[in-house]
């Protein structure tokens, strides 16, 4: 007998064996008003109310629709409302510009886009129908009572399509398949133990890689789901305290939020020696995994993985082998990538590249054959990371494609450029990631200034905030004379990367 996998069933499981459990408790007081808490079996109504509310506009099987939003309930809901029955759910991350998203919504084909209040100026004017979610609107985007057309399940249908910023300076559309999902969170929630006695809290955004599979994992076990809108240190303590928090996951800049609120927390640190954490965006350093272990009381788990893999392909977590380890090699060890998850094989090739092969590999890249070829070629799933696999332990070393990751955030170094390029008074740019101690890695842009020109950091910087999101443009921009080429014209970055890079033992942090 074959069953297709689609993300349908983890919803439908906890209706049936946790419909009266909390399934969402959406963000207090948000714009446009929120859902408060949401049981899984009305969650699930709403899921097939979404459905049938794109059955009334004429949305059929395939059609992509867009939603720009911080976390919140709906955004969770929508996974279910709207992938969950045959369509395409395009997450596009709220932090972008108006002309990247505008890119996005027509690369993509949208036909329909929702949109948070707080970003419905800046999304206004589209040339695609807009919804500004919210109480206002619930009754037009949900259409109660009213039975969805049912969707015959399809596990190699693209449940989503997520973009990504990589080595182009246009975004590229990750088509993730219920089947790459399915499995995904199967398999995450198998190596994170989740269970339903866990409580879950959303600090990681929902557009990143569908919120790394943890909307699925934790729904199929009847999870409560804790939104929290924007990351805040001392707020994400306080969600802890209050629900019971025992899982959550975070980039590294989110985990330093965390330490630092912890150091003047009055009282006992919530979740101490219940809560753990899986980090992931950039190999945190080794005091930072010590420091969540003493001074917060978590288990610390290190995951790695892209949006092209939806995203997990490796595990760190102690086990039995950690036992008996200073707290310094402890650390250490728990601070490089780690061992395969189920279903991955690994390999490195000659070039020093890491190579990836799993059913939680992409279907390809959204209307760009020739992009998902170089991916995709013999047999391997080409990662563009650096590093070395020894005895099924792998570590990232350096990234061999052109992208910085800050915050968590992807950064395409070529787009950077490009907008740079644009200034009349920049003759030549190259990008490059460099050490933060905050962000793990902030962007800088080496600049020759072309003859007479007058730009300076202050101008070039400004250039680009006017036309990136924000966390893409450089924080600093040196003045030079020249950048040092190859023979042949081509810039070698590794070489202008290395001096900010000097005396550390790997070129990510």
């Amino acid at each position: 007998m074959f069953v297709a996998l689609t993300i349908g069933d983890f919803l439908e499981r906890a209706e049936i064996v946790a419909g009266d459990r909390p399934g969402v408790i959406d963000e207090p007081d948000p714009p446009g008003g929120g859902w408060g808490t949401v049981s899984y079996a009305r969650l699930a109504q709403l899921a097939r109310a979404q459905a049938a509310g794109l059955d009334a506009r004429g949305l059929g099987v395939g059609e992509r629709v867009a939603i720009v939003s911080q976390n919140s309930a709906r955004l969770l809901g929508s996974f279910f409302g709207v992938a969950g029955f045959g369509r395409v759910l395009v997450p596009i991350n709220f932090r972008l510009s108006r002309e990247e998203i505008g890119y996005i919504l027509g690369h993509s084909g949208a036909s329909l886009l929702l949109v948070d209040p707080e970003l419905a100026e800046s999304c206004s004017s589209f040339d695609v129908p807009t919804v500004v979610l919210g109480t206002a609107t619930d009754a037009e985007l949900y259409v109660e009572g009213v039975e969805p057309k049912p969707w015959e399940g399809d596990e190699s249908a693209t449940a989503t399509i997520n973009y990504t910023s990589g080595t182009t300076a246009r975004p590229k559309g990750v088509q993730l398949t219920h089947r790459n999902l399915w499995l995904n969170a199967a398999t995450f929630g198998w190596h994170t133990g989740i269970n339903a006695r866990d409580v879950y809290l959303h600090t990681l955004p929902m557009f990143h890689a569908n919120g790394w599979g943890m909307p699925f994992a934790t729904a199929g076990m009847g999870v409560p789901q804790v939104v929290v809108r924007k990351v805040d240190g001392p707020e994400i303590l306080r969600r802890i305290d209050q629900h019971g928090v025992t899982l959550l996951c975070a980039a590294p800049a989110v985990v330093t939020a965390v330490l630092d609120a912890a150091a003047t927390w009055d009282g006992p640190i919530p979740g101490s020696g219940r809560t753990r954490v899986v980090v992931a965006g950039a190999p945190p350093p080794t005091r930072t995994v010590e420091r969540i272990e003493r001074d917060l009381g978590w288990e610390f788990i290190q995951i790695y993985g892209l949006t092209e893999t939806s995203p997990l392909l490796t595990i760190n977590r102690a086990g039995p082998e950690h036992d008996d380890l200073d707290a310094g090699a402890r650390a250490a060890a728990l601070a490089r990538a780690g061992t395969p998850a189920i279903g991955v094989r690994l390999a490195v090739d000659g070039e020093g590249e890491v190579l990836a092969r799993s059913n939680v590999v992409l279907e390809g890249y959204w209307q760009q054959p020739d992009a998902t070829a170089e991916a995709l070629r013999d047999g391997w799933f080409h990662t563009g990371d650096g590093g070395t696999y020894e005895r099924g332990v792998l570590s990232i070393s350096d990234r061999k494609k052109d992208v910085i990751i800050s915050g968590g955030e992807n950064v395409s170094s070529i787009e950077v450029e490009d907008c740079l390029f644009s200034h009349p008074d920049v003759a030549e740019v190259a990008v490059i990631g460099v050490p933060d101690e905050k962000w793990g890695e902030t962007v800088k842009a080496l600049v020759v200034l072309a003859p007479g020109a007058t730009a300076d950091e202050a101008t070039l910087i400004a250039w680009c905030r006017d036309r990136l999101a924000h966390y893409k443009c450089p924080t600093s921009v040196d003045l030079r004379d020249e950048l040092a080429r190859t023979a042949t014209g081509k810039l070698q970055k590794f070489k202008l990367r290395a001096p900010y890079w000097e005396g550390r033992d790997r070129l990510v942090n």
